[in-house]
């Protein structure tokens, strides 16, 4: 995409060193690859977002929400169009009552669960050592040690595509296995509530109180057991691929398959953990895409079953 001369001084104008031109999201992911972004935005404030959502709708570009990249592959040529970055600045957590957390969507999960532990409150130890931001978790109702943000998402704040602010409790979403969306009508004004075409921008959690000291020995357990189980200090996105319905786990059926240590390139198959594949260094996308059709092919044709990436893939 070719942004003229007049739109970049627009957006400099208004976001002055927090805008960027042909930025390498290989700095914004976990994976640690993915071509250039167009246009990179780091958003502070709402305004900021609501300002952006209507400048890129006036100028029909196209646009992606950021977090923190943690689900992300981002392939080697790049995104088209203005990534907005709302990790990290967006991320005010705040107490309500008693049991009530809220956290805006570019708070850190991780941050989260350790806020909600300092305060005496149950319910989201679950989610910790889940990477990226609390509006992503909310977006794939992120999950692990049988929990979900499901089960203690109350509701949620979303910016609409006609610059409007809602809220919107649980009755009005449907969660499924790694995605939530909304109970929409066949009206244009019903499906402008579609939650794919919105932005989350805070989510509210209905937790239960319970002493500091045992939910941390509860996480301190947890972390201990992930830790184990799971390659850290590695790059990768976490579990690749969705556990197939009435199965084994994508990560048992891939071990079984005889995948650990598959590579190509310099991206492999974890050896601790057959469900992640890791950047050993200098992986590309393209690496990491075809490994990721080699162990769905193997898959597919020992068991017949073909695995789906949990992983959201974007960009050219």
């Amino acid at each position: 995409m070719a942004l003229s001369s007049e739109l970049k001084k627009q957006l400099k104008n208004r976001f002055s060193d927090r805008v960027r031109f042909d930025e390498p999201m290989a700095h914004h992911t976990a994976f640690r690859v993915g071509g250039p972004a167009d246009v990179f935005i780091t958003v502070t404030e709402e305004i900021e977002l609501i300002y952006l959502m209507q400048w890129v709708k006036e100028n029909n570009l196209a646009y992606y929400i950021l977090g923190g990249g943690t689900n992300l592959l981002v392939q080697d040529q790049g995104i088209r169009g203005v990534v907005i970055y709302m990790a990290k600045a967006l991320a005010k957590i705040s107490h309500y009552g008693e049991i009530i957390l809220s956290a805006m969507a570019g708070a850190s999960l991780s941050t989260l669960c350790r806020f909600a532990i300092h305060h005496g409150l149950s319910g989201m130890n679950f989610a910790l050592g889940i990477p990226g931001t609390v509006g992503g978790a909310i977006r794939m109702n992120a999950g692990a040690w049988k929990g979900e943000i499901s089960d203690v998402l109350e509701s949620i704040r979303v910016l609409r595509p006609d610059g409007s602010i809602e809220s919107m409790d649980k009755k009005s979403l449907i969660f499924t296995y790694r995605s939530v969306s909304s109970r929409s009508g066949s009206s244009v004004a019903e499906n402008n509530k579609d939650l794919s075409s919105s932005v989350i921008l805070e989510g509210r959690f209905l937790l239960s109180q319970q002493r500091p000291e045992v939910l941390q020995a509860e996480a301190d357990e947890m972390l201990k057991a992930r830790k184990k189980s799971q390659p850290a200090g590695l790059a990768s996105a976490g579990c690749f691929f969705k556990n197939p319905d009435n199965s084994e786990s994508a990560g048992k059926l891939i071990d079984l398959a005889g995948c650990k240590g598959l590579r190509v390139g310099n991206a492999a198959v974890s050896e601790k953990h057959a469900n992640f594949i890791i950047n050993q260094g200098q992986a590309s996308a393209e690496d990491i895409l075809r490994l990721m059709h080699k162990v769905q092919e193997t898959v597919l044709r020992k068991f017949n079953i073909m695995l789906e990436p949990e992983v959201k893939i974007v960009g050219n």
